[in-house]
């Protein structure tokens, strides 16, 4: 199986497994897996049922947006997804998600402080918001591009959802669980009207710079490739 049919593949095992977990829903989302020593990505077609997808209904394209393989029309996302790949070296795996408790939060526009140690490793130093934009349009992937310089791997999309990164398959589907354990607790914590204690700075630094090391060992292998 060559590079690309890999992606493909993978791109389905992931849908599979968000399903199980109850995180995809109908056509909402999608999800996309760098090509191995190519500029290019696979990525889920639009308006789609994840349950019916199969390798063969996986788009694969350039950086530059040009179709390498696919009849099906790709995610209208996939600017954004390519603008990730191209800026973001350390990020193999993109999954932008309508996750419930996530997307509350992309409602009242309110961003996640480091709130445990484990969020700070894996997410970064905070989830922030992303200015709303229509989905699909330029001037998302514009915003979204913007963020990606804070080496997070989680942001919310104001009034739309959530947008996850990560090193390798497993990891960002991690990354989507924890968002929704931040967003939920967070919530829950807010509801009480007490004051929300952060994660000490010295620590969150601490963490961070775990997360940075992760990310550069990243980006050093897609360099070599």
């Amino acid at each position: 199986m060559n590079e690309i049919q890999t992606a493909k593949q993978t791109v389905v095992e992931i849908c599979q497994k968000l399903i199980q977990k109850g995180i995809l829903m109908g056509t909402g989302g999608n999800v996309s897996v760098r090509v191995v020593g190519q500029k290019a990505f696979a990525i889920t077609p639009s308006n789609y049922d994840y349950a019916k997808m199969t390798v063969d209904d996986i788009c694969v394209l350039g950086w530059d947006m040009s179709t390498i393989e696919g009849k099906r029309k790709p995610s209208v996302e996939s600017s954004m997804h390519a603008a990730i790949y191209e800026h973001r070296l350390d990020t193999n795996c993109v999954i932008h998600t309508h996750q419930v408790y996530a997307s509350a939060l992309a409602l009242t526009h309110t961003p996640i402080p480091a709130l445990y140690d484990e969020q700070v490793k894996f997410l970064g130093k905070s989830v922030e918001i992303v200015d709303y934009a229509p989905s699909g349009t330029p001037f998302l992937k514009n915003n979204v591009f913007k963020a990606l310089g804070n080496h997070a791997n989680a942001y919310i999309l104001q009034n739309h959802g959530a947008l996850l990164l990560g090193p390798d398959p497993d990891r960002t589907i991690f990354n989507v669980q924890l968002l929704e354990k931040c967003a939920v607790t967070y919530i829950l914590a807010l509801c009480t009207e007490k004051k929300v204690r952060k994660v000490p700075a010295a620590f969150r630094e601490i963490a961070f710079a775990m997360l940075r090391k992760d990310e550069k060992k990243a980006e050093d292998l897609n360099r070599i490739k």
